[in-house]
């Protein structure tokens, strides 16, 4: 018989999950549980899953990902930054992206770094957000915890030894410096680990490295039991270090990219040591929404589409968002009763790598996209009310 995620085991881990996660099953007492806590949580709701927010609220994550000021800073903008802002990022979070989000009708910030270089040697972000920058922006928000790096846009870094003392010292580190500073901050989310890990596949950046186990060992009993293994001992030491410091907020996990094999053994390990699934996935709304039912079809696990956006080419290579498409996507996503959020791929200022943005470099916004953005988000307020 195959080690898959079909098994009866699976049933067995997802029982086991439950004293692992934030979840709420019951939907008479979502409310009340949340409130107590004063966190976010999840919670079962006629059927639909939900996050709650720490008020009680139903809340489905409408988030922008990618917020990076540094555009603002090229040459060609002058002395705007400092002219309009003071060189303050605080002033620039409560002046500009604060009220743009919340005019815009996003609720939630997903994954903050920007793509500031991309190449088969050279691929990396922008820094992730601070406790304080999280403070001014006033936002729900999630952040991602640094602690491996094989995501599969990464051109430089060798893979971790996920068992040698070294990696769980290093976990340790991370959720000392992050989360616990954040532990009692009632605006998280929750935490996100790798973008895209590469378990099984790699990317033309990468190949040089290989992916982090072999997908032919596959075919064998023995080598899927290997990689659950090898999956249940990343993800409990990941979460572990994350429960010694803060025992309040949600595990996101992994963003598992959609269009690339996601092994059934590295989800099936996740299972007791992650409160969402969360998944990338660049395609059309039927796909992403089909996708996404499919997991949670599989294993009962609420999922969130963490970094997701269709674009329209322009004559000079660079894109703009697909408003329609957005909306598209977001009804969609509301019909799903696993889903819990939709993340756009933003970014929120366009640079010159990304070449996509809802404003420019210049801050002037993409009206016509936005338009669009901005009523399907409107109309999803509504909805969660």
């Amino acid at each position: 018989m195959s080690h898959s995620i079909s098994r009866r085991v699976f049933l067995g881990t997802a029982a086991t999950a439950a004293t692992c996660s934030l979840l709420r099953t019951d939907s008479s007492a979502g409310a009340q549980s949340a409130t107590e806590t004063g966190f976010f949580t999840l919670a079962q709701r006629n059927s639909r899953w939900w996050f709650i927010a720490p008020e009680g609220e139903p809340f489905f994550s409408i988030g922008l990902n990618h917020i990076d000021p540094s555009p603002l800073r090229y040459e060609a903008n002058g002395d705007l930054w400092e002219r309009k802002y003071g060189n303050s990022i605080q002033q620039w979070l409560k002046e500009s992206v604060a009220p743009d989000l919340r005019g815009w009708g996003f609720n939630s910030v997903g994954w903050t770094q920007e793509v500031v270089t991309r190449g088969l040697t050279n691929h990396r972000h922008s820094r992730a957000f601070t406790f304080e920058e999280y403070q001014w922006l006033g936002l729900p928000y999630c952040h991602q915890l640094p602690f491996a790096d094989f995501h599969q846009w990464d051109a430089e870094v060798r893979h971790p030894d996920l068992s040698s003392p070294e990696f769980a010292q290093w976990c340790d580190y991370v959720a000392r410096e992050y989360c616990a500073r954040m532990k009692d901050d009632s605006k998280l989310i929750g935490y996100f680990y790798i973008d895209c890990p590469t378990w099984i596949h790699t990317r033309d950046e990468n190949t040089w490295k290989g992916p982090l186990f072999d997908p032919t060992r596959l075919e064998t009993e023995a080598g899927r039991k290997t990689l659950f293994d090898l999956a249940t001992q990343y993800y409990r030491i990941t979460h572990d270090a994350i429960r010694r410091y803060d025992k309040n907020h949600l595990i996101l996990g992994d963003r598992y990219e959609a269009a690339r094999p996601v092994a059934d053994e590295v989800v099936e390990a996740a299972m007791p040591y992650v409160d969402v699934l969360s998944f990338q996935h660049f395609s059309t709304p039927e796909k992403v929404s089909e996708n996404l039912d499919h997991w949670y079809r599989k294993t009962g696990k609420p999922v969130l589409l963490a970094d997701h956006a269709v674009s329209i080419k322009q004559p000079d290579g660079g894109q703009r968002h697909n408003g329609e498409a957005y909306a598209e996507t977001l009804r969609r996503l509301r019909e799903l009763e696993g889903c819990v959020g939709y993340h756009l791929c933003g970014a929120y200022l366009c640079n010159e790598c990304r070449r996509r943005g809802l404003r420019d470099a210049s801050e002037q916004p993409d009206d016509a996209a936005l338009s669009a953005i901005t009523a399907a988000n409107r109309e999803a307020a509504e909805w969660m009310r």
